[in-house]
């Protein structure tokens, strides 16, 4: 992260894609107020371009007035709430019902998926299969709130969402991952459907020099199917009504395998990272984990008297929080850091919603780049100032969304300081370290009072769920 001379961003509102082309110095050199107008005709562009093609922001620009777009605040009632990429009857889910599963997500992307071949498919993993070799990257939510959320992202999104993964790590690590290909350890699956697992597989793999260079705890895929009806599932055992729902038998033994390999978790990340301290010991690494697979690692490492030795430049990246680890050290970096002997940690602020990561600077803050238009709400879904600092819902206009609309409203509270004084020296908006979610905050159930005009926005959102 040290200071360099860069040329300047070239900012086409033609293509945004492209502006991550010249890597994020440029970009990080310049203050967000030069890039608004850039920006705004982006943001113009990108609605003339999908509004009709993608048939749910027709419905909602008609429904909310909007024929043009002259100011970003001209646009704010045309964000998608969270509901937007769930909205599909459940009934599609348990019946299997691909067809009208299908023709719900084609209301969300240009690209005509009634061309899809929809035949002998049995499973949801089989649906998001097809959906893959027909050219789509369709990734979806975990499914805590009951149903899966579908993001219709495409193969045209690839290279510049691959690139800002990459340069995002290099922001925060100092390592291209085009150029300099690290073995890499990730304890958890080896892909599957879920946003982060794809994710991973996307890009984790070529960056670490190929498949046999990425090291996984677990050699399956996650299940789409098994998350789709999790708490489907569960609630039907509680009442001892499991046989009742009548599922394929694979699937009834997936789950059981998935449960008896979740409660080993912990003894087989163990395993896992201390076979790898062995194997790798000298060799420069890259070691994925939540921030709790970290810590838990170095606490029995200690215990056990096993100390890792990784090579020269080898580096850490890792997120997911503590998800319920509750006795982490004050300074739990230093203490992973000086167990596992790495001196850099890198992290990311992202969401399956958005494809451009904002990189942990030095100073601990995650500077969003200018693809992305950043926002603020209050509780009633007001507009807050870009100004000082701000605390509130995150929402954001993605701008490297070519084939499906990029303006989103998420569940995140966050602050954002606008007056680009982080130490690090880098410029444009930065989100604070505090990061947290309003379904947490509010019991599970997360909100929004309002979304553009109310009446037209429930309107659209009785259009979006009809099949």
């Amino acid at each position: 992260m040290t200071e360099t001379m860069t040329k300047p961003a070239s900012l086409s509102p033609d293509s945004p894609w492209t502006w991550i082309d010249d890597g994020f110095e440029p970009l990080f050199a310049m203050s967000w107020r030069d890039c608004e107008e850039a920006q705004l005709a982006a943001l113009k562009l990108q609605f003339e371009k999908l509004n009709g093609p993608v048939a749910a922001l027709e419905k909602l620009s008609r429904r909310e007035g909007v024929h043009a777009i002259d100011s970003v605040e001209d646009a704010l009632p045309l964000l998608f709430d969270h509901r937007i990429y769930k909205s599909y009857p459940l009934s599609l889910i348990e019946n299997r019902d691909f067809p009208k599963l299908n023709a719900w997500l084609n209301r969300l992307t240009t690209k005509d998926l009634s061309q899809v071949d929809l035949s002998g498919l049995d499973m949801m993993d089989d649906w998001l299969d097809r959906l893959d070799e027909f050219g789509m990257l369709i990734g979806h939510s975990s499914g805590t709130t009951g149903k899966l959320s579908f993001v219709p992202r495409s193969r045209d999104e690839f290279p510049s969402w691959q690139r800002s993964y990459y340069e995002a790590q290099r922001a925060t690590t100092g390592v291209n991952a085009y150029t300099d290909p690290v073995e890499t350890f990730f304890p958890g699956y080896r892909g599957g459907h879920q946003m982060m697992m794809k994710m991973l597989s996307l890009f984790n793999i070529p960056a670490a020099g190929g498949p046999e260079h990425y090291h996984t705890l677990y050699q399956g895929h996650i299940s789409s199917d098994l998350m789709s009806l999790a708490g489907r599932m569960q609630a039907a055992e509680d009442r001892g009504e499991l046989a009742q729902l009548g599922l394929d038998p694979a699937l009834l033994k997936a789950r059981e395998e998935m449960i008896a390999q979740a409660k080993r978790r912990d003894q087989d990340i163990e395993a896992w990272f201390f076979k790898l301290f062995e194997e790798f010991r000298g060799k420069r690494v890259k070691l994925g984990g939540t921030f709790a697979d970290l810590i838990r690692t170095a606490r029995s490492g200690i215990d056990k008297g096993l100390q890792p030795e990784f090579g020269p430049g080898s580096f850490i990246m890792t997120g997911g929080g503590m998800k319920g680890f509750k006795d982490a050290p004050d300074d739990w970096e230093g203490f992973v850091k000086d167990y596992f002997g790495i001196d850099t940690i890198g992290m990311f602020y992202g969401m399956s919603e958005v494809m451009s990561m904002s990189p942990r600077c030095s100073a601990g803050n995650f500077h969003i780049m200018p693809v992305t238009i950043p926002l603020l709400f209050d509780k009633d879904m007001n507009l807050l100032p870009r100004e000082g600092a701000q605390t509130g819902r995150y929402a954001f206009f993605d701008l490297m969304a070519q084939t499906y609309w990029g303006g989103f409203i998420s569940g995140d509270q966050v602050t954002i300081h606008w007056d680009e004084d982080c130490s690090c020296g880098w410029k444009q908006p930065y989100v604070g370290p505090v990061i947290t979610r309003f379904s947490e905050m509010e019991g599970g159930d997360d909100k929004i009072t309002c979304a553009g005009t109310a009446q037209a926005y429930n309107e659209f959102m009785d259009y979006i769920s009809e099949v």
